[in-house]
């Protein structure tokens, strides 16, 4: 599954989101006002779910967090730059 479907997925389950599947949400759609229509509150419990799922915060204090959250394309670019990276485990370990 690919970042941007995770993260559509993440948003319909982490804010209980009623009559909307992943595949409703425009990728380059707004998140906030218009779109989605999400709220501060939605933000914050997002923020946690992103980091829960993905090991991302992302700091309400940020300068940048209006344009992080703009869509879930920025969302996922942001969460794929500062991702922790996988483990890898070496052969025969």
């Amino acid at each position: 599954m690919d970042l941007e479907l995770e993260l559509k997925t993440l948003i319909v389950e982490a804010l209980a989101l009623e009559d909307i599947v992943a595949a409703d949400i425009d990728t380059d759609g707004p998140l906030f006002r218009t779109g989605l229509s999400l709220d501060s509150i939605d933000a914050l419990e997002l923020a946690m779910a992103i980091h829960r799922k993905f090991g991302v915060r992302i700091e309400a204090e940020d300068s940048r967090t209006r344009e992080i959250f703009q869509s879930v394309r920025t969302l996922a670019a942001y969460i794929a730059q500062n991702r922790p990276p996988v483990a890898q485990t070496q052969p025969g370990t």
